[in-house]
């Protein structure tokens, strides 16, 4: 299992509901047309966090690296309604950093994979 984990804040003004609707519009879509394997959204706890955390985190899971492409293909397909949803999601959004992460320890036990 892979996570692809987003830090995010919204843009100016008290949108939090708003955006958990859409990110659930969104995102859940994407789970029941098995493109990913689960998400969960977070959010900051009173307002409480140090350094570059971020109000909200949402976690996306996706079973393999592999899974991880043919989920980004299939996004790259996308029809009108599909990209009115994602929109939707993404005008809210007005600062994002992502990661991929993994369980650890993992089998591979890589910490850097190189082709040079």
């Amino acid at each position: 299992m892979n996570l692809y984990h987003c830090m995010v804040e919204l843009k100016s003004g008290d949108r939090a509901l708003q955006f958990a609707a859409a990110a659930d519009a969104w995102l859940g879509h994407l789970k029941s047309e098995n493109i990913i394997t689960d998400w969960r959204l977070l959010r900051r706890k009173f307002g409480l966090a140090s350094g570059q955390h971020t109000d909200f985190l949402i976690e996306i899971e996706v079973e393999s690296m592999s899974a991880l492409e043919k989920a980004f293909s299939q996004l790259s397909k996308m029809d009108d309604e599909h990209t009115r949803r994602y929109e939707f999601m993404h005008s809210l959004i007005g600062s994002m950093e992502v990661g991929l992460y993994r369980p650890y320890p993992d089998p591979e036990q890589r910490e850097r994979i190189a082709l040079l």
